[in-house]
């Protein structure tokens, strides 16, 4: 009894700690995407509603064109399917519980 108490207990904080991961890497990745877009709209700025020298102009150019790249593959990372591995951890966590109550192999 006391057992079965302090296994759920430990899952309940597993889950806990899953849920808290979550929850930062979440936010972590939305500041760099919204860095990344920032950075973008800047450079755009920079090309079109600046005068800019015909050196520096080459340069925004180029960094305009690298920074295509790097869109895609935020918009590619929000809006395509993906495996997460906090959520394989937590599915692990919830089939371990209901399959073998509380006793991980």
């Amino acid at each position: 009894m006391i057992t079965d108490i302090d296994t759920d207990m430990k899952k309940e904080e597993q889950s806990k700690s899953i849920e808290s991961r979550k929850k930062l890497n979440f936010w972590a990745r939305f500041v760099i995407s919204m860095v990344v877009f920032g950075a973008f709209f800047t450079l755009l700025y920079l090309l079109f509603f600046t005068t800019v020298s015909e050196t520096y102009r080459d340069i925004v150019n180029i960094l305009v064109g690298s920074y295509v790249a790097i869109l895609t593959k935020t918009a590619d990372y929000w809006f395509k399917d993906k495996d997460d591995p906090e959520h394989k951890e937590s599915q692990e966590l919830n089939t371990t519980s209901t399959s073998t109550s509380g006793i991980t192999p």
